[in-house]
């Protein structure tokens, strides 16, 4: 007689305070700091900058306390791709696994690896990007490798290895560098109310709707009705992108402490303090930055810009401890729960199967350590900033769908348990899904280089699907057989 071995399971050891911090700590990276320049030379006034955060924040609001109800039916590991399999099928659920695996997750790792090193160069000029360690032609490629790159490499190992030790470790390096970020973020615009200019503030507000693009010369191109539709849509591509990743707590319910109350308060809160913080730092730009100066900051750092006003010359080495506290962090988070996702589809048999399995400490490591290598090689390819702005248009069509599947599960399973319903139901869910098609419309006709090679990452997916499906059919007629 065989005795089957026990394998480890996973742990309840989060509550609802490391669910939020979870939830904050993943969204908030360097993308605060960054992309309000672009989005300033994209609608040209301070009212529409405003405005996009606003839109962003209430379609993640509301994408949030929506996935509420699904959390609480399904309060399982891999979150939205449990969602996914549940209101359709495996085929929309794998193909949402296998983008997250390709570039969402780890995409969005190399990113927020990168944005750290390049913010630490301002304490330790040898690791910049600027300092090219090897150059060659691969084609008609230029391949390098800078010091940043390596360095981003090196903290994304590091988090992998302190995750793979237990989530316990994990979860106290997520609400260190998380409480500290929050700190740090409302007293910088703390600081930046009290440094206000008026005249600023006047100048940058008299014309709080006027839409215009604000070129780097300082020259002001019109827009058209249509052009300024396509103008928001892709200012959106940055603030989406700095908003995202709040599902991530989804993620990792199978390590919650009464998963179906955590889950969705936890992305209630989250959201909500970091909508806040947005909001307010843009404001608080716009009163001690002119427009032209936060369109034209230098690489795009308005915080550094804003932070020179406040703080003098220390300013800047104020906002690189910052953005190095808030990167680490958002790393962290990016990190542990992105490896539950592959670890449940594992479990499908959609997956390699080593990732459906548990290390003594109850985590996935295998999960944590492929999810390091891929993030790497993007950090290595340079094409990691290119990859997430196309993957926005899926990321979006991805939280739709999840969404129109609370209006499918209504239908298909009306007697299932539902702890917590989604608020504003049907009104406020429909409305985030008429604003993600949209948001997707407008992409698809004015940023076109934006929507079609995201579209292809998923359409890949297809193939490696049915491959999967065949190889885990053959394993479990073989297994019978034995």
């Amino acid at each position: 007689m065989t005795t089957k071995s026990t394998q480890p399971k996973l742990k309840h050891e989060l509550g609802l305070l490391d669910g939020t911090m979870l939830v904050a700590g993943s969204m908030i990276g360097s993308g605060i700091f960054i992309v309000s320049a672009d989005i300033t030379r994209n609608v040209g006034s301070a009212g529409w900058l405003i405005a996009v955060w606003l839109i962003t924040g209430f379609m993640t609001l509301t994408a949030a306390v929506s996935y509420g109800e699904l959390s609480a039916m399904f309060p399982k590991a891999g979150g939205q791709y449990v969602y996914l399999k549940e209101s359709y099928n495996k085929l929309i659920a794998f193909l949402y696994g296998w983008s997250f695996f390709a570039v969402i997750q780890t995409g969005t790792i190399a990113a927020v690896g990168v944005a750290f090193s390049k913010f630490t160069a301002y304490l330790i000029p040898a690791v910049s990007e600027d300092n090219i360690l090897f150059s060659t032609m691969i084609g008609s490629w230029h391949f390098t490798i800078s010091a940043a790159q390596c360095v981003s490499i090196v903290v994304i190992m590091l988090l992998t290895f302190i995750n793979t030790k237990g989530v316990q470790s994990g979860k106290i390096i997520q609400n260190i560098f998380t409480i500290t970020k929050l700190l740090s973020l409302f007293g910088l615009i703390g600081f930046g109310f009290l440094a206000f200019k008026g005249d600023v503030w006047h100048a940058n507000w008299s014309h709080a709707w006027d839409m215009h693009k604000l070129n780097a010369d300082g020259s002001i191109g019109t827009l058209t009705i249509a052009a300024a539709l396509g103008a928001i849509a892709a200012s959106m591509v940055g603030s989406i992108f700095s908003s995202d990743s709040w599902n991530n707590v989804t993620f990792i319910a199978g390590e919650m402490n009464n998963p179906k109350r955590n889950i969705g308060l936890s992305l209630f809160l989250g959201t909500l303090i970091v909508t806040i913080i947005y909001v307010s730092a843009n404001v608080m730009y716009t009163g001690v930055l002119s427009l032209h100066d936060i369109a034209t900051a230098d690489k795009d750092r308005v915080a550094v810009a804003a932070s020179h006003v406040i703080f003098g010359n220390v300013g800047t080495y104020v906002i690189a401890v910052m953005i190095m506290i808030s990167t680490f962090g958002c790393n962290n988070g990016l990190i542990m729960a992105g490896a539950r996702v592959y670890y449940t589809m594992a479990k499908d048999g959609l997956f390699f199967k080593k990732t459906g399995t548990l290390n003594k400490f109850a985590v996935p490591e295998f999960g944590l350590w492929i999810q390091a290598i891929v993030a790497s090689i993007l950090c290595m390819s340079g094409k990691y900033g290119d990859l997430l702005d196309m993957i926005s248009f899926v990321v979006v069509i991805f939280y739709v769908l999840t969404i129109i599947g609370i209006y499918k599960l209504r239908i298909t399973r009306p007697n299932a348990e539902r702890p917590y319903k989604a608020f504003g139901y049907p009104v406020l869910p429909a409305i985030y899904i008429l604003m993600g098609i949209a948001f997707c419309i407008l992409l698809i006709i004015y940023k076109p280089a934006f929507t079609w090679p995201g579209l292809i990452i998923v359409l890949i997916g297809i193939p490696i699907y049915y491959i999967a499906q065949r190889n885990s059919t053959d394993e479990d007629t073989q297994e019978l057989a034995d």
